[in-house]
């Protein structure tokens, strides 16, 4: 008989004999239960004890415990080696109310970039104002947030996973290196595309003056951002040799459950196609609310708790209305 793989068999054991047979009163039975309750703990609390003295013993002799003590486990980022090279990357995720996908996403990203030994830090750009999500913008904060000893980016949405341990996160030295290409991405293919995940040097992307704050709501700002590569002069790479096709990487956004806000009001419409060619960096407008360091599944992130500030006179749409 087969069973759904969300659902597990009850196993029914043979009946044994009663220990305090049919008469057992209840005063009896209330007593034995007792009885193993004191014993479950007094095992517990022996085996936390030695699994401490164990830790500390380790400590004093200079060595690290092969697992760290129970209640408290959690698995740090492996030592840089000369293996992995002399680049840190700095993984930025623009973010807003998604923390199902974000449960997901640390851990996956976590394992799969030490299995390539890439150093990384992983950055949750959280967006806690009340106007209307901007990506471009948080990935700005991201940048200028990134730690002093990352030397370079990867734009990488939240519920964008990579299923294909050929794909290169490493250092983009000749040019901007767009994992998620259009040949691989499982829903936009036209050839302009550039979001999704973008690897890019910090050099380079200030070469950009970062990315157009203009954009609020979802979409368009990677098309602009786009077009600032080209203006830099920069090279786009993209992945070559890969076979997976659209298979390559799991999109887990759910439209059904979380749908986009796609609305254009005001003279959003006629902006959202022209390019900002002041704005970026250089006008960028936000305040740091809060810094958290956590760890999911042992995989830690840092949360950078930010709300961005808008210029209504310039960028109406940033409200809804």
């Amino acid at each position: 008989m087969m069973f759904s793989s969300r659902r597990k068999p009850v196993l029914y054991f043979k009946e044994q004999r009663r220990l305090t047979g049919d008469h057992c009163s209840l005063y009896k039975l209330f007593g034995f239960c007792l009885l193993l309750l004191l014993a479950s703990l007094l095992w517990l609390q022996l085996s936390c004890s030695s699994d401490m003295a164990a830790a500390a013993s380790s400590q004093r002799d200079g060595r690290l415990p092969q697992q760290p003590p129970p209640a408290c486990r959690a698995e740090s980022s492996p030592r840089d080696e000369e293996s992995w090279g002399p680049h840190k990357l700095s993984l930025l995720v623009p973010f807003r109310e998604r923390f199902e996908e974000l449960l997901v996403f640390v851990p996956f990203m976590h394992s799969f970039l030490n299995k390539k030994k890439i150093a990384h830090q992983i950055l949750i750009i959280n967006q806690v104002d009340h106007y209307r999500f901007n990506r471009a913008s948080l990935i700005n904060v991201g940048y200028l947030e990134s730690a002093n000893d990352t030397d370079y980016l990867a734009m990488h949405d939240v519920d964008l996973l990579p299923l294909n341990d050929a794909l290169d996160y490493g250092f983009p030295a000749n040019g901007p290196f767009h994992v998620a290409s259009p040949d691989l991405h499982p829903l936009y293919h036209y050839k302009t595309y550039v979001g999704g995940i973008l690897l890019l040097t910090k050099k380079h992307y200030h070469m950009c003056n970062g990315m157009s704050n203009r954009f609020w709501g979802w979409g368009r700002e990677d098309d602009e951002f786009y077009r600032r590569l080209r203006k830099a002069g920069l090279q786009l790479f993209r992945p070559s040799g890969i076979t997976t096709g659209y298979k390559t990487f799991l999109h887990v956004h759910d439209p059904a459950w979380r749908k986009r806000d796609q609305k254009r009001v005001a003279a959003q419409k006629q902006e959202q196609f022209k390019v900002d060619p002041e704005g970026g960096l250089s006008n960028l407008r936000y305040h740091v609310e809060s810094r958290q360091e956590m760890t999911i599944e042992g995989a830690p992130c840092t949360i950078i708790n930010t709300r961005l500030d808008c210029d209504q006179d310039q960028t109406p749409w940033c409200l809804l209305m």
